[in-house]
């Protein structure tokens, strides 16, 4: 997707979060725009602030400073919008799952929305459909491989309606197949349509899927833009690599 050619989902300006006790700065000013439609990577090593961040964007933790507009508007007014239009995806899917069968934790949050029970019917066989999971609904949600966890709740994004799907480091203890299950995942949304921000250190696994690259370090944003141009400017003392080393281009970065 373009950016021309499609509006601003998010718009984060002068963002910052500082513990208190502590003192620590989580982060320190951050500006950015999350462009619908997009798949955004934010690339940084642990400690750098990537999920301090997903949790701010999901209004899950409130800044100390600085603004967060979903659709220009602020979403500390306009709650029930978040939760209908941003999904999580957290790098321990089990922490996710709250149904006991495939097919109920699906329905699990189309039904806290309060749809028609037709509504959720429609959801269920789409998500179900959309995830590769139609032969699986009556399975034991917990004993699911890594990868179909992931899947599971990607799954129940879907039904929840989520415009936007934010996924924190969903390669974290994945195996080769688990890896290739959860890009299968992200290339879905994408042909969906759907605003994807993925958080991770390992571009070599996924960066072919980005539209735009963001770099954050010590809580900063050190560069963002189209990603070549990003990984042709980048500094080591980032603590980001860059994966090209192993692959002719950004465009071969993947492992589906």
């Amino acid at each position: 997707m373009r950016s021309d050619e499609n509006g601003v989902l998010f718009s984060v300006r002068g963002l910052r979060k500082v513990f208190a006790g502590s003192g620590f700065e989580a982060l320190a000013g951050i500006d950015l725009d999350i462009v619908e439609g997009e798949t955004t990577l934010i690339a940084g090593a642990n400690g750098s602030g990537k999920t301090i961040l997903m949790r701010m964007l999901a209004g899950l933790i409130d800044p100390s400073e600085g603004e967060i507009l979903f659709r220009e508007k602020v979403p500390d007014k306009h709650k029930n919008l978040l939760v209908r239009s941003v999904g999580l995806m957290f790098q321990d899917a089990d922490s996710q799952i709250l149904g006991e069968t495939v097919e109920e934790d699906i329905c699990f949050g189309p039904e806290n929305l309060k749809l028609p029970k037709e509504e959720i019917k429609t959801r269920l066989e789409d998500a179900l459909f959309s995830l590769g999971l139609s032969d699986k609904r009556d399975f034991s949600a917990r004993h699911l491989s890594g990868g179909e966890k992931r899947r599971l709740v990607a799954a129940g994004v879907l039904a929840m309606g989520c415009e936007a799907i934010i996924m924190d480091e969903p390669f974290a203890n994945m195996d080769w197949p688990g890896v290739v299950q959860v890009l299968k995942i992200i290339s879905s949304l994408k042909q969906a349509g759907k605003t994807v921000i993925i958080l991770t250190h390992e571009l070599e696994k996924v960066l072919a899927f980005a539209d735009r690259l963001v770099i954050l370090a010590e809580g900063k944003i050190r560069d963002s833009g189209e990603p070549e141009a990003v990984l042709d400017r980048l500094d080591p003392a980032w603590g980001v690599r860059d994966p090209r080393r192993s692959y002719r281009n950004a465009r071969d970065c993947t492992w589906l």
